[in-house]
């Protein structure tokens, strides 16, 4: 292949699948920046049949469906999920407010092709309740964290990360509010470092532009 192919091959737009499970706020976002980021999306996917996200798809014209989880088992939920990726081809899965822990096996098909955002200061407060958490705990800092998926729980290498100070008079609600805007122009600036493919995991350690990357990139700063 010489440079002239390689580099109008780069200009394709990368085919993003987005995996949601409620409002759809972060692809909403991808979505609308999907042609100056140079993404397509060919379909986004719930695991919830009332997902707002569902709703704005249709209204933008993405192909969506629902994978209802109560219908299946775990490892069937997988095997259905699987089927329909493989009918499209994506090649990168985006979990957007997915609530839903995918099993080893479906994490290790698609192993370093997988990012989740995480609305956490990775490794701080993996799981859920991270907004409460971090009041808990009186924390002066709050973020997000764009991460690739493994078989630990937010527990992959951390790609990028948002930050936002914590008020005094913060509560759960009022970070959740603050922090989402930064969550979304976190995920699509990463989402944009695989457009441009110029990022990628090699033995569980992230190189961008064919260096290794040492610490979690930082909006504002490095993105």
């Amino acid at each position: 292949m010489n440079a002239s192919s390689t580099t109008a091959e780069r200009r394709q737009p990368l085919s993003v699948a987005v995996l949601i499970s409620g409002r759809g706020s972060n692809f909403r976002a991808l979505h609308q920046a999907a042609d100056r980021i140079g993404i397509r999306i060919p379909v986004v996917i719930s695991n919830r049949p009332d997902a707002e996200g569902l709703k704005y798809a249709q209204t933008a014209g993405v192909p969506a469906c629902c994978i209802d989880r109560r219908k299946y088992s775990r490892s069937a939920f997988d095997q259905a999920l699987q089927a329909k990726l493989d009918s499209l081809q994506p090649e990168l899965l985006v979990l957007a407010g997915f609530m839903h822990i995918l099993g080893d096996a479906f994490v290790a098909d698609w192993s370093a092709r997988m990012i989740n955002i995480h609305p956490s200061l990775l490794p701080k407060y993996p799981g859920l309740n991270t907004h409460r958490n971090v009041l808990a705990n009186g924390d002066s800092e709050h973020g997000a964290s764009v991460h690739f998926v493994t078989a630990k729980l937010d527990g992959g290498p951390v790609i990028s990360q948002c930050r936002i100070p914590v008020m005094p008079e913060d509560s759960p609600q009022s970070l959740a509010r603050r922090l989402l805007p930064e969550e979304h122009r976190l995920l699509v600036r990463t989402v944009e470092l695989f457009a441009g493919r110029r990022v990628e995991l090699r033995d569980n350690l992230i190189c961008l532009d064919e260096r290794l990357l040492n610490d979690a990139l930082q909006l504002d700063q490095d993105l």
